[in-house]
């Protein structure tokens, strides 16, 4: 097998796994999202933290990235809650598709602060998955657009962790940034549970320790998976997740999305596949001018 199917493989895998942790985030009931973010992180921690232990690296980084460590896993926890409060909320499939956005936020983002200029058909990318979002959210003066716009947010932060995790580079390893992130979540969310702490039954604590496994399956696969073939090749292969997602609506919650929805889907769907072909494209002129 190829390092590019290799790498295909990897983040279908990983699709699979943040779908699965969607789904059991919804089916463990009406308990605050911070909760729910505190259980899903605290299982990472745990599993990474064997890792960084087996690998004989740092727990916690190194001193000069610690600003970075920490950006990114502030904000990383914030897209998490805010993810977590949309799948309660709206069909499992609007929530991953609201959240699937954050590569075009990424290079928003990039071009803001880490000066990378976009290219046209980026920023024309953008344009159109936007509208694709509105036929997703329906905008509306009502309380009911709260969840959709939070769904929107969890992108947002989710694509500033990224960001930031592009300054990092490879300065830190896969697994220590994993614990950070995931043991800066659970301590700075731990107040707030105990605070606010909602009882649990056997089955909704089942459920978030089964949230949390398939997060850290989903985790490690998008990591192992751009070891093998860079991001640009791969990456539209991980909005499985919202097929996956769908499927488990309609099958575990009987939960379809609307027809809006579905063309919001297609739309934004049709801005990533234009945005992977100019890239491919792009590269292959890069390639042929080098040569």
């Amino acid at each position: 097998m190829s390092d590019k199917r290799k790498g295909i493989l990897l983040l279908l895998i990983s699709a699979f796994g943040f779908s699965v942790m969607a789904a059991f985030v919804k089916l463990s009931g009406d308990l605050p999202s911070i909760q729910k973010t505190l259980f899903r992180n605290a299982v990472s921690a745990v599993i990474s933290f064997g890792f960084v232990l087996h690998y004989k690296e740092r727990l916690f980084g190194k001193w000069e990235n610690q600003k970075y460590l920490l950006l990114r896993s502030f904000l990383g926890t914030l897209g998490i809650v805010f993810y977590f409060y949309a799948i309660d909320a709206l069909v499992l499939s609007d929530a991953e598709m609201l959240n699937k956005l954050s590569p075009f936020f990424t290079i928003i983002f990039s071009a803001i602060f880490l000066k990378e200029k976009p290219m046209k058909f980026q920023i024309v990318s953008i344009v159109i998955a936007f509208i694709g979002t509105l036929f997703i959210i329906k905008p509306q003066f009502s309380i009911e657009v709260i969840p959709y716009l939070l769904g929107l947010f969890s992108a947002v932060f989710a694509a500033g962790a990224y960001t930031v995790l592009r300054v990092l580079g490879n300065k830190e390893k896969s697994y220590t940034v994993v614990f950070y992130f995931s043991f800066f979540s659970t301590v700075t969310l731990l107040p707030f549970v105990i605070a606010f702490y909602e009882p649990m039954t056997l089955k909704q604590f089942v459920y978030l320790l089964l949230a949390g496994t398939f997060a850290t399956v989903g985790q490690f696969g998008i990591t192992l998976a751009y070891k093998f073939a860079p991001a640009k090749e791969i990456s539209i292969f991980f909005y499985s997740t919202v097929l996956f997602a769908a499927i488990i609506s309609v099958f575990v919650f009987q939960q379809a999305p609307d027809g809006f929805s579905i063309l919001g889907y297609i739309i934004i769907f049709s801005a990533l596949s234009y945005m992977y072909v100019k890239n491919k494209q792009e590269e292959h002129n890069q390639s042929v001018k080098s040569n």
